[in-house]
């Protein structure tokens, strides 16, 4: 039976709402604030050759690198019913390592026909500093490292393989409840599908499944066809010592985009600052995708059109040991920028200008007097989006790669040793334009015990970019108050010891402006 277009819209729908279902129930079912507040999670259904079919509108720089996951896990068929695949290993489908994944196959009638993943930013995964995003060097400084393990065999939880990544978290309890949300919307992943094929059979749902990725194809060939053919340029530069220099070359040729890193700098020594290949591929696709209607799939068939060149050994495909935990969230944001910076030559009056460029992370933790245990936190902080050609940027707002909420004061308050006196917007950030850049945030921490806090930042010398004549944002700046009151500027990334009543204050990027001032 041929699909008409109700059939595949239906199918469309159907898909996206499992996996919106499944972050849905991860959302409430985990521990931690970074998850169940900040909804650092996402969530996706892949068909049985380990394409992503369906995503729920979660974080881009996951969702775009999860296929790579999953075709990992396959090489360890054959499965059993029941089964569920963990893993973070960056070198082996991961992002980096606080981000653990979970795909669980799906089968019907003895055949395995689908998959459903997880993927969730745990709150610490071990390593040298408390929420496993630390000032490292090499991959293992970072946390426990999982390579492609059955967490489940059967429908029964491996007692080691869960042992094991408990021990090396500070907050094992946390990770055991974070843990378990992500296998409940796995199972939840399945259970749905399994409804679906009820209602079309096993090949229809094959049927739906090809449909919808050649939709998705046929989308975001439209899309690219509209770009004028032609080789674009750009680059942008990380906020790091030795190189640092990100360089893209987009070649459109009639319905395909090539982006070439050709000249992009050695992969970095001496910081984390490093993307694996699947970030980096995740940032082009987020960018190629922000081009389509808002109402248009996303799934592996929009990756068709979109092929690479990613020098070895670059930040932006690093290889083992490399530390690369600020690869995800920071050298994903860079890319972006030089994409965007590109494409504004291409397709000037659809692109706006710079946003923050970071994801302003922080992490804390210590011991908790109150509770008697110790604790581990992370969150990332909002900034400015860039003005673009038609309205103001937005402020306090996360931007591209992720897509996270603000983690509210109140939950903090009643789950840490800390409190935060001041959030608030920083008035005069965004950059001037005909349409201003956003406006980036302030976010004050008092301790009211020691702890061990660890930020990893970006934009605070280079500014946002603004274009078409707008200026540039305000760049950020990270501060510790002493308890004697004295203030010192601290380095974009920086782990250090506070005591008890010192403060540190994170002020965020605003974006760069579009258009000059009439």
């Amino acid at each position: 039976m041929k699909l008409t277009p109700a059939d595949i819209g239906i199918a469309e729908a159907s898909f996206s709402s499992i996996a919106e279902e499944m972050g849905e129930l991860l959302t409430r079912s985990a521990f931690s604030p970074n998850i169940k507040e900040r909804r650092d999670h996402s969530c996706g259904l892949f068909d049985s050759n380990g394409n992503l079919v369906a995503q729920a509108a979660h974080i881009p720089v996951h969702l775009g690198a999860m296929p790579v996951a999953v075709k990992t896990v396959m090489e360890m068929s054959p499965f059993n019913i029941g089964d569920v695949v963990t893993l973070n290993d960056p070198y082996k489908g991961g992002n980096h390592l606080p981000d653990i994944t979970t795909v669980a196959p799906i089968f019907a009638n003895d055949a395995l026909v689908a998959y459903a993943a997880t993927r969730a930013h745990h709150a610490d995964i071990g390593g040298m500093s408390p929420g496993s995003m630390p000032v490292a060097t090499e991959l293992y400084q970072e946390g426990l490292i999982i390579p492609p393990i059955k967490l489940v065999d059967a429908g029964e939880i491996q007692t080691a393989a869960w042992e094991i990544i408990l021990r090396n978290s500070r907050s094992p309890e946390e990770r055991a409840g974070d843990l378990r949300a992500q296998l409940a919307a796995t199972n939840l992943g399945n259970d749905r599908l399994q409804a679906l094929i009820n209602r079309y059979e096993l090949t229809g749902i094959n049927e739906r499944f090809i449909a919808v990725l050649d939709h998705g194809e046929r989308t975001i060939r439209s899309v690219i066809s509209e770009i004028p053919d032609g080789i674009y340029e750009a680059e942008d530069q990380l906020e790091i010592d030795e190189g640092g220099t990100i360089r893209v070359r987009i070649q459109v040729l009639g319905s395909d985009i090539h982006f070439d890193f050709t000249g992009t700098d050695s992969s970095s020594e001496y910081t984390s600052l490093n993307a694996v290949p699947q970030v980096t591929q995740s940032a082009c696709y987020y960018a190629v995708r922000c081009l389509a209607p808002q109402d248009s799939p996303t799934n592996e068939g929009c990756y068709r059109p979109v092929s690479f060149h990613l020098p070895e050994n670059s930040l932006v495909n690093a290889s083992a040991p490399r530390a690369v935990s600020a690869g995800n969230v920071e050298v994903s944001q860079r890319i972006t920028d030089v994409i965007f910076g590109a494409l504004a030559v291409a397709i000037p009056g659809k692109i706006p200008a710079a946003s923050s460029g970071t994801m302003n992370n922080i992490t804390i933790g210590g011991y908790d007097s109150r509770s008697g245990r110790p604790y581990a936190y992370y969150e990332t902080l909002a900034g400015g989006a860039g003005g673009g050609p038609l309205r103001a940027g937005r402020s306090g707002v996360h931007t591209h790669m992720t897509n996270t909420m603000n983690t509210p004061a109140e939950a903090l308050a009643l789950a840490y040793p800390f409190t935060i006196e001041r959030y608030e917007l920083r008035k005069e950030t965004g950059g001037a334009g005909q349409h201003y850049g956003g406006q980036g945030l302030a976010r004050e921490y008092l301790f009211h015990d020691p702890a061990t806090v660890t930020i990893i930042s970006e934009r605070r010398s280079l500014a946002p970019w603004g274009l078409q004549g707008g200026s540039p944002g305000q760049p950020g700046c990270n501060i510790l108050v002493r308890k004697s009151g004295n203030r010192e500027e601290l380095p974009a990334r920086v782990t250090l010891q506070v005591e008890k009543g010192e403060r540190i204050i994170i002020e965020t990027p605003g974006g760069g402006g579009w258009g000059r001032m009439e």
